[in-house]
Protein backbone atom coordinates (compact mmCIF):
# COMPACT_ATOMS: atom_id res chain seq x y z
CA UNK A 1 0.00 0.00 0.00
CA UNK A 2 1.20 3.51 -0.74
CA UNK A 3 0.07 6.82 0.72
CA UNK A 4 0.66 10.45 -0.21
CA UNK A 5 0.83 12.68 2.88
CA UNK A 6 0.11 9.75 5.22
CA UNK A 7 -1.17 10.04 8.77
CA UNK A 8 1.29 8.74 11.35
CA UNK A 9 0.54 6.89 14.58
CA UNK A 10 3.70 6.07 16.54
CA UNK A 11 4.13 2.50 17.79
CA UNK A 12 3.87 2.08 21.56
CA UNK A 13 7.57 1.19 21.88
CA UNK A 14 8.46 4.55 20.29
CA UNK A 15 6.23 6.46 22.73
CA UNK A 16 7.75 4.47 25.63
CA UNK A 17 11.26 5.43 24.43
CA UNK A 18 10.34 9.09 23.98
CA UNK A 19 7.26 10.16 26.01
CA UNK A 20 7.62 13.73 24.61
CA UNK A 21 6.09 12.39 21.37
CA UNK A 22 2.69 12.50 23.09
CA UNK A 23 2.71 16.32 22.86
CA UNK A 24 2.60 16.10 19.03
CA UNK A 25 -0.35 13.70 18.89
CA UNK A 26 -3.95 14.39 18.07
CA UNK A 27 -6.83 12.60 16.35
CA UNK A 28 -6.11 11.04 12.93
CA UNK A 29 -7.63 8.33 10.76
CA UNK A 30 -5.31 5.90 12.61
CA UNK A 31 -6.17 7.03 16.13
CA UNK A 32 -3.76 9.17 18.15
CA UNK A 33 -1.06 10.45 15.82
CA UNK A 34 -0.02 13.24 13.49
CA UNK A 35 -2.16 14.05 10.44
CA UNK A 36 -0.49 13.98 7.03
CA UNK A 37 1.17 17.24 6.05
CA UNK A 38 4.45 19.11 6.18
CA UNK A 39 4.92 18.53 9.94
CA UNK A 40 4.30 14.79 9.75
CA UNK A 41 7.36 12.65 10.61
CA UNK A 42 6.64 10.31 7.64
CA UNK A 43 7.19 13.11 5.16
CA UNK A 44 5.30 13.45 1.88
CA UNK A 45 5.04 9.75 0.91
CA UNK A 46 5.06 6.32 2.54
CA UNK A 47 5.20 2.81 1.14
CA UNK A 48 3.75 0.27 3.60
CA UNK A 49 5.44 -3.12 3.80
CA UNK A 50 3.18 -6.19 3.91
CA UNK A 51 3.68 -9.94 3.98
CA UNK A 52 1.16 -12.71 3.30
CA UNK A 53 0.09 -12.26 6.95
CA UNK A 54 -0.66 -8.55 6.58
CA UNK A 55 0.88 -5.22 7.56
CA UNK A 56 4.39 -5.67 8.97
CA UNK A 57 4.26 -2.27 10.68
CA UNK A 58 7.28 -1.06 8.70
CA UNK A 59 7.36 1.74 6.17
CA UNK A 60 9.69 3.21 3.62
CA UNK A 61 9.04 6.92 3.97
CA UNK A 62 10.37 10.45 3.88
CA UNK A 63 11.32 12.43 6.95
CA UNK A 64 11.18 15.91 8.44
CA UNK A 65 14.65 15.27 9.92
CA UNK A 66 16.93 14.23 7.02
CA UNK A 67 20.01 14.55 9.25
CA UNK A 68 18.85 11.42 11.10
CA UNK A 69 18.90 9.16 8.01
CA UNK A 70 21.29 6.30 8.65
CA UNK A 71 21.07 6.58 12.43
CA UNK A 72 19.11 4.31 14.76
CA UNK A 73 16.23 6.59 15.73
CA UNK A 74 13.33 4.79 14.04
CA UNK A 75 11.36 1.69 14.98
CA UNK A 76 12.55 -0.25 11.96
CA UNK A 77 11.35 1.93 9.09
CA UNK A 78 13.49 2.87 6.12
CA UNK A 79 13.73 6.66 6.12
CA UNK A 80 14.61 8.43 2.89
CA UNK A 81 15.27 11.95 1.67
CA UNK A 82 11.86 13.33 0.68
CA UNK A 83 12.76 13.83 -3.00
CA UNK A 84 13.89 10.19 -3.19
CA UNK A 85 10.74 8.74 -1.63
CA UNK A 86 8.59 10.89 -3.94
CA UNK A 87 10.55 9.49 -6.91
CA UNK A 88 10.24 5.90 -5.66
CA UNK A 89 6.53 6.38 -4.93
CA UNK A 90 5.96 7.43 -8.53
CA UNK A 91 7.86 4.45 -9.95
CA UNK A 92 7.05 1.52 -7.66
CA UNK A 93 3.73 -0.11 -8.53
CA UNK A 94 1.31 -1.26 -5.84
CA UNK A 95 2.23 -4.75 -4.54
CA UNK A 96 5.85 -4.57 -5.75
CA UNK A 97 8.16 -7.06 -4.01
CA UNK A 98 10.59 -5.36 -1.62
CA UNK A 99 13.82 -6.94 -0.42
CA UNK A 100 15.57 -5.26 2.50
CA UNK A 101 19.28 -6.03 2.86
CA UNK A 102 20.83 -5.30 6.22
CA UNK A 103 24.48 -4.30 6.26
Amino acid sequence: MRRAWPDWAPPQQMVARDPEIRRQLGPTSLGEGVPGGVNNPLGPRALYLYSERGDLGYRSHGTTEPETIGTSVSSGCVRMVNQDVIYLYGRAPESVKVIVLLA
